[in-house]
């Protein structure tokens, strides 16, 4: 246990005694709690401010007191004024907040994060950016004013690159944390290795004898654009995560001799599932294909069911492999490629706690955390036809 040495604990965890409990005419204060728990003020401060420095148990047992005193808290206000914080961390996204709460890889990020903010007793913020590329300007403005006063550090999610928000964040002397992309030279970075990843899974489509795939590509840019992708289209991408995994599409495809005009790949023009069906529908226009590769479970999805209304047969005669494992996945025998979504929220929050610990701040134990991923083999890609 950290700093137990000046934290003094009667009999391990006292019992709270009935004369030590103070009289409800006055606000009951941490100093009481300290009293009534049978610990030190600075053990009760910790339970509120600075969880890892006590034991779990220790913690529970204040809780318990300070509930029964009636003792709301540590005043966020005072506290504010005298630390310079205002108790809060906010996460950045580039989509609106309703797909911020129906996706199904973000809400298992904001689940993780949840997990360590509760613990160090934080608020999470959201901070929706604007899509339009043309507007960085504007968003850099607004992400300024959004984030000055409200926040003590930012967890940036899978911004596109030399999106400015991220720097005008550090102008102001805001940590920031991000999360899958864009990859800054000296800011803290969580996320997987998608370029190997991605081979993997295409990797996986070849070694079972396809040759005539496509590819379904959420999106490569957030303009608004959707349809097939052409050369220059890939090679103007600017949101890294997509980008990086249809190179490694591209890779594992080479190996066997297939380039880039060899393989069929549909930019839905979005993250959602209305997006994905749309992008299903283009790539089932085009009936040679006898495997798709997914950039996201929520494009793999989609296509397994669009392609299974028009009585398309999945693996039969198309295969599709997905990218994350979302828990809806393994109901629908998705093959995919796992990545550890809830643990990704769970190291950025980590590292965040970290750069905002102390006056030395800004550089957390780890500055970059790749996790690993695995290739799960479910029942939606099987050898194609001729192979059999």
């Amino acid at each position: 246990m950290k700093g137990s040495a000046c934290i003094p604990v009667k009999c391990g965890i006292a019992s709270p005694q009935a004369d030590a409990f103070p009289s409800m005419k006055r606000a009951v204060s941490m100093k009481d709690v300290a009293l009534a728990a049978g610990v030190s003020q600075p053990a009760v401060s910790y339970a509120y401010n600075k969880p890892s420095e006590i034991s779990e148990a220790q913690r529970e047992h204040i809780f318990a007191v300070a509930k029964k005193l009636g003792y709301p808290g540590p005043n966020v206000r005072g506290r504010s004024l005298r630390s310079g914080r205002v108790g809060a961390v906010g996460l950045m996204i580039m989509d609106e907040l309703p797909y911020a709460f129906a996706d199904p890889a973000t809400t298992c990020l904001l689940r993780g994060i949840g997990e360590i903010s509760e613990l160090a007793n934080v608020a999470l913020a959201l901070f929706p950016l604007q899509k339009d590329l043309a507007n960085h300007a504007g968003d850099a403005a607004n992400g300024s004013l959004a984030v000055r006063g409200f926040v003590d550090g930012l967890i940036a999610y899978s911004l596109p690159d030399h999106y400015p928000v991220i720097e005008v964040a550090r102008r102001q002397g805001i940590p920031v944390v991000i999360v899958d992309a864009p990859i800054i030279d000296k800011v803290p970075f969580v996320g997987i290795d998608d370029l190997q990843s991605a081979i993997v899974q295409m990797r996986h489509l070849v070694e079972l004898g396809h040759r005539r795939i496509g590819i379904v590509a959420d999106r490569l840019r957030p303009d608004g654009v959707r349809g097939i992708v052409s050369r220059q289209r890939f090679q103007e991408a600017t949101e890294n995560v997509v980008r990086a995994r249809i190179d490694g599409y591209l890779r594992a495809a080479e190996a066997v001799g297939l380039g880039f005009d060899d393989l069929l790949i549909v930019e839905a023009g979005g993250f959602d599932r209305a997006s994905g069906i749309w992008a299903a529908e283009q790539m089932l226009q085009h009936t040679g294909l006898t495997a798709v590769a997914a950039t996201s479970d929520v494009m793999a999805l989609a296509l397994v069911q669009a392609a299974r209304e028009r009585g398309v047969a999945v693996p039969d005669r198309l295969s599709v492999a997905g990218f994350d494992d979302i828990p809806e996945a393994a109901g629908a025998g998705l093959t995919t490629i796992r990545q550890p979504l809830i643990e990704k929220g769970r190291q950025a929050a980590q590292l965040l706690s970290e750069l905002l610990s102390g006056p030395a701040a800004r550089k957390p134990r780890v500055p970059r955390v790749l996790l690993p991923t695995e290739l799960v083999v479910r029942s939606t890609t099987q050898a194609p036809a001729a192979a059999r």
